[in-house]
């Protein structure tokens, strides 16, 4: 259905938003230096590294450069998901091979009573963002309308160049937009319609598939477009 050029059918309204997310974003990236795509405002923080230099125990990527990654855990946020996966049906084990934790991991987290205590998370660059972005909707495709059969972690060839590290995300940007726009109203309800192995796709039906990749996509590229900002005032302040 559509009124006055808007549309109000379900795949619609998802692919408007994200239409209006991406040309957002795209202006908000306009112009985005080497300086300000690998800037640390703080230290410790995770970005993309020389594989020689990396300082994260599972830094990932196919080429030279990686992206930084931490131990594999289950951060408080989501121990209301693990609960979710476990009243879903479940098994602990497949929840721990999910998370790539241990089954003990996975007890502990289901005993949990009260509020868990905070994160500790790090800061994390442009550079970074833009790369978990890029290899998380890479690894989408390719487990929803590819092969599926590559290895999610090793999709993105991550650069130190903000250029070409634009181009090649506005490049895969189009090609998910493109298949998105095919899925049939039947589709969209199919549970597992997408298997990408990382996180609930493979639990999930399709349409709430989409309605996650949308907030993804939205969420960090708000973060990145705060992160230009506060450069720019830094910097601005100092001279």
């Amino acid at each position: 259905m559509e009124i006055e050029g808007i549309r109000t059918d379900r795949l619609g309204l998802l692919l408007d938003q994200f239409d209006q997310a991406r040309a957002m974003a795209e202006v908000r990236l306009r112009g985005l230096t080497d300086e300000e795509y690998l800037w640390e405002p703080v230290a410790g923080c995770w970005s993309i590294r020389r594989r020689d230099e990396a300082v994260t125990p599972r830094a990932y990527g196919p080429g030279d450069w990686v992206l930084d990654k931490g131990a594999a855990d289950i951060p408080a946020n989501e121990y209301a998901e693990v609960a979710r996966q476990a009243a879903g049906g479940m098994t602990i084990a497949k929840i721990a091979e999910d998370w790539s934790v241990s089954v003990e991991r996975v007890e502990q987290v289901l005993a949990h009573t009260g509020e868990p205590a905070p994160d500790e998370v790090p800061v994390t660059t442009i550079a970074w963002r833009l790369g978990h972005l890029h290899s998380c909707l890479a690894g989408q495709w390719e487990w929803t309308f590819g092969g599926r059969r590559l290895e999610p972690n090793l999709l993105v060839d991550f650069t130190p160049s903000a250029d070409l590290a634009l181009k090649r995300f506005w490049a895969l940007i189009d090609r998910w937009r493109e298949g998105i726009d095919a899925v049939t109203e039947e589709q969209l309800d199919t549970v597992g319609y997408s298997q990408y192995p990382y996180g609930s796709d493979a639990d999930d039906p399709f349409i709430a598939v989409l309605a996650g990749a949308n907030l993804e996509f939205i969420h960090h590229m708000a973060e990145i477009a705060l992160l230009r900002d506060l450069r720019r005032a830094r910097f601005a302040n100092s001279v």
